[in-house]
């Protein structure tokens, strides 16, 4: 029984490290050894729709417009759309300001999630190109323009734009742990992209050809399903990190929490919906890449249990013993971070323990909503949480 644990413990360490240490640092070097292959040439100015999805975005709307209305891409080529799924603060008025200038608006009735109004937007759209986007992204001027030139490969299918998080809220101990987090996300997208394809979209900015959407169900996550979806019909996709946009982060560890839980619930369930991108026969690169990227690190916390358990049981040895120790000393530094965080390098400290730890729990609180099937296609942008909750 003693071996048997002890080779669990094993097990479970190992795959943490080669989650979060050995995967980006052997990624890295797939990248540099193995390059895929593909040029960017003149892809010309293919017509573009800009998609935003919208629901009660009344506070960000009008400077989404503006900004998407500046943006360095001939007018006449882009359309911009914003779908209102059923909003009533307002949100449907303003965008209706912007008529006059181009804006299309489309209203989805009932309120049906931001999946059936992707699906209502793509019907309607008239561009070769669909970049998807959310109502507080702020694009650079040059960002469409820069997704779009990729197109020009006639085997890239999907390219995912760069979304940083602005300098408001910084000072938040969420904004600065998740800033953290967010560097190691484009580091390994960056590697991705080079060796195979990057992993998942993102809903701030990312296109697609028009011809590769796949209606959607309205518990599916689109930025996630839709790039499954086009790497099995034999594309690849991009990460551009020249093509720039800015949001606001989380303002505190709760809405960052719950935002984890339902990306990860959905994102699994999308592995559900198409098997066949965890087949490694079928593309080898691109399911090794999804399988360490994601898959291993929702699970992660599984892991963690087990590894503590494990060692647990194997008290009576001095190593498994410190192992132990060890690990509650660590989960001990999460729960001060959860309580105190003095705004000094203990705290920062402090901070980013808990948020691997928070992480990691709304990993395995969406791994369960998944397998019981509690999914949401609905839901609201943490700014009108925190008006209701004013």
């Amino acid at each position: 029984m003693g071996f048997q644990l002890a080779a669990l413990f094993w097990f479970c360490a190992v795959l943490l490290a080669y989650v979060y240490i050995g995967y980006p640092v052997l990624v890295g070097i797939l990248a540099w050894l193995f390059p895929r292959a593909g040029k960017i040439a003149d892809a010309g100015e293919p017509s573009v729709s800009l998609i935003v999805s919208a629901f009660n975005e009344a506070p960000v709307i009008a400077a989404k417009l503006e900004n998407a209305l500046a943006l360095e891409y001939p007018r006449d080529r882009l359309e911009i759309m914003v779908i209102s799924d059923s909003s009533d603060d307002g949100t449907d008025e303003i965008v209706q300001q912007f008529s006059a200038r181009g804006v299309r608006l489309l209203r989805q009735e009932p309120r049906m999630g931001k999946a059936a109004g992707l699906n209502l937007g793509v019907s309607e759209a008239r561009g070769q190109i669909l970049v998807f986007s959310d109502a507080n992204a702020m694009y650079q001027p040059d960002a469409v323009r820069r997704l779009v030139r990729h197109f020009s490969n006639s085997k890239v299918g999907y390219v995912v734009g760069n979304a940083r998080y602005d300098e408001k809220g910084r000072e938040s101990a969420s904004a600065q742990s998740e800033g953290l987090y967010w560097k190691l996300e484009t580091h390994l997208k960056k590697m991705e992209s080079r060796f195979a394809s990057v992993i998942g979209g993102d809903g701030a900015i990312y296109a697609i050809r028009r011809e590769l959407y796949s209606p959607l169900v309205p518990t599916d996550i689109n930025d996630f399903l839709n790039p499954l979806q086009i790497v099995t019909r034999g594309y690849s996709g991009v990460f551009e990190p020249a093509a720039v946009c800015y949001e606001e982060a989380a303002e505190n560890f709760g809405q960052e929490y719950r935002r984890k839980v339902r990306i990860i619930s959905r994102s699994l369930n999308a592995l559900r919906r198409i098997p066949q991108v965890l087949n490694p026969l079928q593309n080898t690169r691109h399911w090794f890449l999804l399988v360490s990227h994601k898959v291993l690190r929702w699970f992660a916390p599984f892991f963690m249990i087990l590894c503590f358990a494990a060692s647990l049981a194997l008290w009576q040895s001095p190593f498994y013993k410190s192992a132990a120790l060890l690990q509650l000393f660590f989960y001990a530094l999460a729960l001060v971070g959860w309580i105190w965080r003095p705004k000094n390098k203990i705290g920062k400290i402090l901070s980013l323990v808990f948020y691997f730890c928070m992480v990691n729990l709304a990993s395995l609180v969406g791994c369960i909503k998944c397998f019981r099937g509690d999914l949401s296609g609905k839901w609201a942008p943490p700014r009108q949480k925190a008006q209701n909750q004013a």
